[in-house]
């Protein structure tokens, strides 16, 4: 028997479907979700202003699409941004043909841009053992924020990993901590021990005896702490350690995976393990890190390429 079509009406309404199934049954972070409300909420707006009237979900197609990327090229975004955009259009029209309705896949044939992705920013050797010497381990806020330094470059975690943390993911007889990734995927990563020791002395501070399933960082209301805050935690030991440049929660997990890839103890598989990167290739960029690393202690050491030219030649 044929498989029956399914109709739907318009964008918006389309739109609801999709968050809803991102949110109950791929179970995506928020973080997730606001993305791709915001990207389909600015092609759907575009394309009532576009055409100056409604479009029907069925007449929406390649012409309409490339129109809305150059509108966006037009506002100064960034290839990487258009192309984000792009990905919400293709993965809205994808997830309702699935769902059998009657939609073409107007972003299917629409070329993703070029761009030239920045290599990962980390921080120098001296610079992370640095900021991880920085809180000060005599007050409750120093004890939280060494041990958020100590996993974040220890582990190699996502900020939004480390926030999720509950007391109950926490083996630390084998220094072992359980973390959910993206799409919620688990995975077991060793910590270090001075992670262990900065965990061990902010679980010793607590006034009171919690659930094991607490989360392991708390405000001062009690309440797990957010990414946002930890962001804020970085831009503060920025200032105090007077560093001259920016880095965020997430340079320390480049930084982590930097600084493996150089000392030679960790392979590219090893590494991707222990940062949950579901394609090598995502990994395979911190080898660009380092060969960027190698290129410069070749400029400042080898015999080669220290020598002059000769005049004349």
């Amino acid at each position: 028997m044929a498989k029956q079509t399914r109709r739907i009406n318009n964008l918006s309404e389309a739109r609801e479907l999709f968050e809803a199934h991102l949110r109950n049954e791929r179970d995506s972070s928020e973080h997730t979700l606001r993305a791709y409300a915001a990207d389909l909420k600015d092609f759907d707006e575009f394309l009532a202003d576009w055409a100056q009237k409604p479009v029907p979900l069925d007449q929406i197609d390649a012409l309409a699409v490339r129109g809305y990327l150059g509108f966006l090229y037009r506002k100064g975004v960034s290839s990487t941004t258009v192309n984000r955009h792009l990905s919400s259009i293709r993965s809205l029209f994808r997830f309702l043909r699935r769902e059998g309705f009657s939609v073409t896949d107007p972003a299917g044939e629409v070329p993703s841009a070029k761009e030239n992705r920045p290599l990962p920013t980390f921080l120098p050797v001296d610079d992370a053992v640095r900021l991880m010497e920085l809180p000060d381990t005599s007050t409750p806020e120093g004890k939280r924020d060494k041990a958020i330094f100590e996993l974040l470059y220890g582990s190699g975690l996502r900020v939004s990993e480390l926030t999720g943390l509950n007391r109950s993911d926490l083996s630390m007889a084998e220094r072992l901590i359980r973390v959910r990734g993206k799409g919620r995927k688990e995975r077991i990563v060793p910590i270090t021990k001075e992670a262990a020791k900065a965990v061990e002395s902010l679980l010793a501070q607590a006034e009171t005896d919690p659930n094991e399933d607490s989360p392991l960082f708390i405000n001062k209301r009690n309440k797990r702490i957010s990414p946002a805050f930890v962001r804020s935690i970085f831009r503060a030991y920025e200032k105090k350690g007077g560093f001259s440049y920016h880095f965020t929660p997430h340079a320390l997990r480049h930084t982590a995976a930097t600084h493996l890839l150089e000392s030679q103890e960790a392979d590219l598989r090893s590494i991707q393990e222990l940062l949950g990167h579901a394609s090598l290739s995502t990994t395979q960029r911190y080898t660009q890190v380092d060969f960027s690393h190698l290129r410069a202690v070749y400029d400042d050491a080898h015999p080669r390429a220290k020598m002059k030219p000769e005049r004349g030649r």
